[in-house]
C-alpha cells in the first residue's frame, strides 16, 4: 500500500464495505507520527470499475447519521473529546493525502495475526507495506468480504497467511464464454471460479447448477440479444464435469428430478418453550461444602433456560457479571470484597477531594461531571427507588457513576451509562457491589460508548446481515425504505434494550445474555426475533423510516420477553441448520468458519463461542455419549440438544 495525492482518491469511489476502529500500525514510506492513527478501513470500487482496499485516517471520516436521530439518549456522545495516539492534523486536504491505497489487482499477500486483530498487506512477496490493528473485535469480517472480491488460498508454510490466486487461462477463457453468453446476473468472474473451485467438491450439484443456466440460452436463446452458441470451452468444462460427477455419485435412473432451487430457504423454525428459573435449592446443590461453583457451565445453562429466581439474584448476578469468580470458597469471597470495598472507596476519594480550582482547570473531568448529574436527575424517576426530590439513592447512583470515571478515564461517562447502572443499584442495594458489578457489564458493553461509534455501527452492520440471511422478505423492505442500515434499532443496542422491557423483565433478559449461550451475539437474535414479529405490520402498512422508526419505539413496554426469548433461540437454530449458511453469518455468531480447522492452544484465532444448548420437554429423549465428559444428547421436536452433564439434565427434568 502506498499513500495517495488528493488529486487520485477522487470522490466518485463507492464504498463496498467499512469497518470503523482500525489503527495504522505499520506503513512502509510513512513517517512515524503518522502511524497509530485510528481509521476506517473499506474495500471500495473506483470509478473505473476496479476495487481498492483504502485506509482513511479518523479526520475526514463524516461522523454516521446515526448522530443526527433526535434521540435523547445519544445527543450527548459527540460532546466527548478523546485523544488518539497519533498526529491527525484539521487540514481536509492534507488528511485525504494521508489515504493509504491498495488495488485488489495488485494485492499478492495478506497476513493475520494477533488472535485475528491484526491484518497486514503485502504487493510484493517478502514485504509487508502495512499493518492494520482491528480495535473492535477482530478482522474475521472484513476478510470474509475482502474473500468475496478476490480468489485466495492459504499459505502450506503459514496458516495465518494467503496468497491471492490469479485466474489461469482456463478460468479466463471460460469467464469470456460466459461473459459472451450473457446468462449470469452475476460478476462472471465470480461464477466462473466458484464452478471450477467447487467441481471438486460438489461436482454433481456444481454441474447441474451451471447446466440449467446453460441449457435456458440453448432451448429458450437470450431474449436480451442474439448470442453465439455455447462456446467449446464451456462444453469442455461440462464434459469433465459430467465425467466427476459420475466418479463422485453413484446416479440411477428414474422418474425422479433433482430441482436445485436459485434462492435457498431455510428450514422450519422450531419452537422451542422456556424453563422455570434457576431456584435456590438448584443453585446451592451446584455449589461444594465450602461454596465453590462446581458446575459453572451447567449454572448458565441453566440461567439461559429459564432465567435466575429474584431471590438469589442479587448472589448470582455478581458472578454472571465476573465480580465474584467462580471458583472461590466462602471465605475467599469475603477476602474479595473487602480488598473491592477499599479499593472503590479509594477511587471515589480521588475525585470527592477534588477542589473547586482543580476543576476549574480540568475541562474534561469537569464536563463529564455536569453530564452525569444531569443523567442521574431524569433516570427511572418514575419508579419509587428513584422517586421524589432529595433522593439518598440518586445521590448513589450519581457517585457510583462519577467513580467509574476515575476507574476508566479513557471512557469516562457517556449519556446511557444511566440506564445501565440503575437496575443493577436496585437490585444489589450496596453501592460498592453495584460499582464492581457496573465495571464487569461495562467490559462487555464499551465499545457501545465509543467516540467514533465504531463499536455500534459494527454491531448494526452485524445486524443487518443476519436480517438479510434469517427475513429477506424484510430485508428487501427495510432496503427499499431506507432502512437497511438498521439505525432505527439504535436504542436497543446501546443500553441492551433497557427501555423497551419493563424492570422485571430487563433483569430476566439481561441475565440470560450474559450466559453467553447459545452463541456469540445471541442480542441481535433479539432484534431479529421483535422485528421478525413486526414484519407483517412494517410490510403491509408499506412503513417507510419514519413510520418505522416510530413503530418502533412505540414497541416500548409491550414485548413479552420470554416470547423474544425463545423465538430467538428458534431463529438461531433455524440459521445454523442451514445448509446455506455463510461463512459471515458463521462468524456473526461465534461458529468456525467452513474450511477453517479447529484452533489449537498454539492457535492466534480465538476459539469459536457457539454453544448448542436447546431446551427439553416432558417427553425428549435422551441419549448418553462420551461417559468421560458426562455430556448428554436431548432430542426436541427433530433437534439435538447438547447439556453438559448429567446433573444439571436431572435438574433440568
Amino acid at each position: 500500500m502506498s499513500s495517495s495525492s488528493v488529486e487520485e482518491i477522487t470522490d466518485q469511489s463507492n464504498d463496498l464495505f467499512t469497518q470503523d476502529g482500525v489503527l495504522l500500525k505499520a506503513c512502509s514510506g510513512r513517517p512515524v507520527n503518522e502511524l497509530n492513527s485510528i481509521g476506517m478501513l473499506c474495500i471500495v470500487q473506483n470509478s473505473d470499475g476496479t476495487k481498492s482496499i483504502e485506509w482513511r485516517p479518523s479526520d475526514i471520516i463524516t461522523v454516521c447519521a446515526v448522530q443526527e436521530q433526535d434521540w435523547a439518549l445519544v445527543n450527548a456522545i459527540g460532546r466527548r473529546q478523546r485523544t488518539f495516539s497519533g498526529n491527525l492534523t484539521a487540514d481536509y486536504a492534507t488528511a485525504r493525502a494521508r489515504i493509504i491505497r491498495m488495488p485488489l489487482n495488485e494485492l499478492k499477500i495478506f497476513r493475520v495475526t494477533n488472535r485475528n486483530q491484526q491484518m497486514s498487506f503485502s504487493n510484493k512477496v517478502g514485504v509487508w507495506q502495512s499493518t492494520f490493528f482491528f480495535q473492535h473485535g477482530n478482522a474475521e469480517v472484513f476478510i470474509a468480504y475482502l474473500k468475496s472480491h478476490v480468489k485466495t488460498a492459504k499459505s502450506s508454510r503459514d496458516r495465518n497467511t494467503y496468497l491471492v490466486v490469479e485466474p489461469t487461462d482456463e478460468t479466463r477463457a471460460l469467464n469470456r464464454s460466459f461473459t459472451e453468453l450473457d446468462i449470469f446476473q452475476e460478476n462472471t468472474t465470480d461464477v466462473v471460479w466458484n464452478i471450477v473451485s467447487n467441481l471438486k467438491e460438489r461436482p454433481y450439484e456444481t454441474t447441474m447448477e451451471a447446466f440449467s443456466k446453460l441449457s435456458s440460452i440453448v432451448y429458450y436463446g437470450n431474449e436480451a440479444s442474439s448470442k453465439r452458441d455455447v462456446s467449446e470451452e464451456v462444453a469442455d468444462l461440462l464434459t469433465k464435469s459430467m465425467v466427476a460427477a459420475e466418479e463422485a455419485h453413484s446416479v440411477t435412473k428414474s422418474d425422479e428430478y433433482e430441482v436445485i432451487s436459485m434462492k435457498p430457504t431455510l428450514p422450519p423454525r422450531p419452537s422451542i418453550p422456556r424453563s422455570t428459573p434457576l431456584s435456590q435449592e438448584k443453585w446451592e446443590g451446584l455449589q461444594d461444602t465450602l461454596g465453590r461453583v462446581t458446575e459453572m457451565d451447567g449454572v448458565k445453562q441453566l440461567i439461559f433456560r429459564g432465567g435466575v429466581a429474584h431471590s438469589i439474584r442479587k448472589q448470582v448476578w455478581k458472578y454472571l457479571l465476573d465480580y465474584y469468580p467462580w471458583h472461590m470458597t466462602h471465605a475467599e469471597l469475603k477476602a474479595l470484597q473487602k480488598k473491592r470495598t477499599d479499593e472503590y472507596y479509594c477511587m471515589k476519594l480521588q475525585w470527592r477531594s477534588m477542589t473547586e480550582g482543580q476543576e476549574s482547570r480540568f475541562t474534561e473531568y469537569r464536563d463529564r461531571k455536569s453530564l452525569v448529574e444531569k443523567d442521574v436527575n431524569r433516570t427511572d424517576r418514575t419508579h419509587p427507588f428513584f422517586a421524589g426530590d432529595n433522593n439518598p439513592n440518586l445521590e448513589t447512583l450519581q457517585d457510583i457513576l462519577m467513580t467509574y470515571v476515575m476507574y476508566n478515564f479513557d471512557l469516562g461517562y457517556v449519556q446511557g451509562m444511566s440506564d445501565i447502572l440503575a437496575p443493577l443499584l436496585l437490585l444489589m442495594g450496596n453501592e460498592v457491589d453495584t460499582f464492581w458489578c457496573f465495571v464487569g457489564f461495562m467490559e462487555r458493553i464499551a465499545s457501545n460508548f465509543d467516540m467514533d461509534q465504531a463499536g455500534m455501527k459494527h454491531q448494526l452492520l452485524q445486524l443487518q446481515q443476519l436480517v438479510m440471511f434469517a427475513s429477506p422478505e424484510l430485508a428487501q423492505h427495510l432496503a427499499l425504505k431506507d432502512s437497511g442500515n438498521m439505525y432505527f434499532c439504535f436504542r436497543w443496542l446501546l443500553v441492551w434494550f433497557k427501555r423497551e422491557f419493563s424492570l422485571i423483565d430487563i433483569m430476566r433478559l439481561w441475565e440470560v445474555l450474559w450466559t453467553g449461550l447459545p452463541c456469540a451475539n445471541f442480542h441481535l437474535l433479539i432484534c431479529v426475533a421483535i422485528l421478525e414479529a413486526e414484519k407483517e405490520v412494517l410490510i403491509s402498512g408499506d412503513y417507510g423510516f419514519t413510520e418505522i422508526l416510530k413503530h418502533v419505539n412505540e414497541l416500548s413496554m409491550r414485548i413479552e420477553v420470554n416470547k423474544v426469548l425463545s423465538s430467538a433461540e428458534g431463529i438461531y437454530h433455524q440459521i445454523i441448520s442451514a445448509p446455506h449458511l455463510t461463512d459471515q453469518i458463521r462468524i456473526i455468531l461465534g461458529l468456525t468458519p467452513l474450511g477453517t480447522s479447529a484452533p489449537t492452544e498454539d492457535d492466534d484465532a480465538p476459539e469459536a463461542t457457539g454453544t448448542n444448548c436447546k431446551d427439553n420437554d416432558a417427553a425428549a429423549n435422551v441419549s448418553t455419549s462420551g461417559t468421560d465428559m458426562e455430556e448428554a444428547v436431548l432430542e426436541y421436536d427433530g433437534i439435538e440438544i447438547s447439556i453438559v452433564t448429567q446433573t444439571v439434565w436431572a435438574l433440568l427434568a
